[in-house]
């Protein structure tokens, strides 16, 4: 048997089933921040204001040529000029013009934020891209803007007559020829047009806020759900008992309402409530029967503890209900109130309270005068557990205890209703004397750390644990327990033939008597 410190073992990686296990169960939670999030973002575009946006181009050119080699000259000159001018084109000289041509009431600094300046890969274009929120505005911007490109282009590479002068090597007179002005410009900027009025707002993009929103919020409910997953430490299906203290789950018991807030039998091995709404339970019983019965096929345990780790967790209905289906099937069942403290086996059966466990092993009372037999199943005896004693844990763990439970277990099965584990050590001590125990779990509640010290408080006493029981399984959500119905033999063709005489059925009460003490064998599919 493992140790407690399996419990602490680093679960392994997450799969792709491990993953759609957690989505299922925190599904909730997950949609809940998607939506948050969706909807975080929907209220920040609103906020926004709208933004438009115009785009206006402008080209450099060179003057033109029919020689060949000058026209490639002097598209290599234009490319390498617009490199130059898109830096004059991102300066304040050119967002003065802008101002001083529109008439704008703001900085060259704020008007140079809300204008773009790209030039392409391998091309001679200068593209501008005024944005404001109002989309005339942006509209006459992206156009004076290269305009103002283009004279302040103009204005650097237009040549004073003085200095074109000195650098022909040639005095500047007035009668040179030269005109009173700068000298012509060899290249220059021309507009590609008017820029286009803006008709919807290119900012806040709302479709795309709340694509990112939605996806923020998806990954968020994920991280939660990953989170909550390794912080859950309860245990909810028998793969994880198996998985983490290496116990063999020998029953998977689900939900049934007829047991809420009491314990009581549900399946006395009638026939009829093997077709009833609890179903699933009395299949699961049966499964637990017969998981109980392989475990060692050689030497079958006789004494057995049921048990669990804190209370409240159904061993108590479980013990009843085992001893129940295994009656049922022919078996001699002899179920003991080990309870010493909160003995509640007497009121599970609705017996008469009276001498049990105690009167026998102080010597008061003969253990054949004690035992009581249900009458539903007459091969089912329960022994309550007597006299609250002083010393409960003394007088599980004596010799007398011992001797009782082996004569007890001569001529039947004998299941011990045990306190829990971790309250008191009286279930330890039993298990001592018992051929093993059974440790119940209850679905969604217990953790893996009571169940951890559970079987550690076992493994200090050298308790042989036979399995664990998976009980209160939900029958709907993630971890539901699966039932598959009733299996039974087709009916029977009705022929075409006309309607012979039927024969009238009578069960005698031979029959009935033997129908009930058979139900429990028949065979499941």
């Amino acid at each position: 048997m493992t140790t407690p410190a399996a419990a602490a073992e680093a679960p392994p990686g997450l799969d792709l089933t491990d993953y759609l296990r957690v989505i299922r169960a925190y599904w909730k939670g997950i949609v809940a921040l998607t939506l948050l999030a969706t909807l975080s973002a929907l209220g920040w575009t609103v906020l926004q204001p709208k933004i438009y946006s115009s785009d206006s181009s402008g080209i450099v050119v060179t003057p033109g040529s029919d020689n060949v080699s000058l026209s490639l000259a002097g598209d290599s000159l234009a490319k390498a000029k617009v490199k130059n001018y898109e830096s004059v084109a991102k300066s304040r000289l050119v967002a003065d013009r802008v101002i001083a041509a529109l008439g704008l009431d703001t900085t060259a600094d704020a008007l140079l934020g809300s204008v773009t300046v790209k030039v392409p890969l391998d091309t001679a274009e200068i593209r501008v891209t005024a944005q404001s929120t109002d989309p005339a505005t942006a509209q006459r911007v992206a156009d004076a803007w290269v305009n103002g490109l283009a004279a302040q282009v103009e204005a650097i590479e237009t040549v004073p007559p003085a200095q074109a002068a000195v650098e022909s090597g040639a005095a500047a007179t007035p009668d040179a020829g030269t005109p009173a002005g700068a000298t012509a410009t060899a290249v220059r900027v021309l507009p590609l047009g008017k820029a286009v009025l803006p008709t919807s707002p290119s900012s806040p993009n709302t479709k795309l806020n709340l694509a990112l929103g939605a996806l923020v919020g998806l990954a968020l409910g994920m991280a939660y759900a990953v989170v909550r997953r390794h912080l859950d430490r309860r245990i909810r299906q028998a793969s994880e008992i198996e998985r983490l203290f290496g116990v063999p789950a020998i029953g998977t018991l689900p939900a049934d309402r007829r047991l809420e807030g009491r314990s009581s039998v549900l399946d006395t091995g009638t026939t009829e409530q093997i077709h009833d709404a609890g179903g699933a339970m009395a299949e699961a019983l049966r499964e637990l029967r017969t998981n109980l019965s392989f475990l060692d096929v050689d030497q079958p345990p006789r004494i057995i503890v049921v048990t669990s780790s804190v209370q409240a967790e159904g061993k108590s209905t479980v013990t009843a209900n085992l001893a129940v289906t295994m009656a049922a099937a022919g078996e001699n069942v002899v179920v003991v109130d080990g309870d010493l403290r909160r003995p509640t086996l007497v009121d599970v059966f609705n017996l008469v309270p009276g001498a049990g466990v105690t009167d026998v092993l102080t010597g008061t009372a003969e253990l054949d005068d004690v035992l009581q037999p249900w009458g539903a199943l007459p091969n089912l005896s329960v022994l309550g557990s007597g006299r609250i004693p002083p010393n409960p844990s003394e007088l599980l763990g004596s010799r007398a205890m011992k001797t009782m439970l082996n004569t007890l277990a001569e001529n039947a099965v004998v299941l011990i209703d045990a306190p829990p584990l971790l309250p008191v050590t009286d279930a330890a001590v039993l298990s001592r004397v018992a051929d093993g125990a059974i440790v119940v779990i209850r679905s969604g509640r217990t953790t893996q750390e009571q169940l951890a010290q559970s079987l550690g408080n076992l493994d200090k006493v050298k308790g042989r644990v036979l399995g664990a029981v998976l009980n209160y399984v939900p029958t709907r959500g993630t971890d539901a327990y699966s039932y598959y119905g009733t299996y039974t033999s087709a009916p029977a063709a009705v022929p075409a033939a006309a309607p012979q005489p039927a024969r009238p059925v009578v069960d005698s009460p031979e029959e009935s008597a033997v129908e009930a003490a058979l139900s429990g064998r028949r065979a499941k599919g």
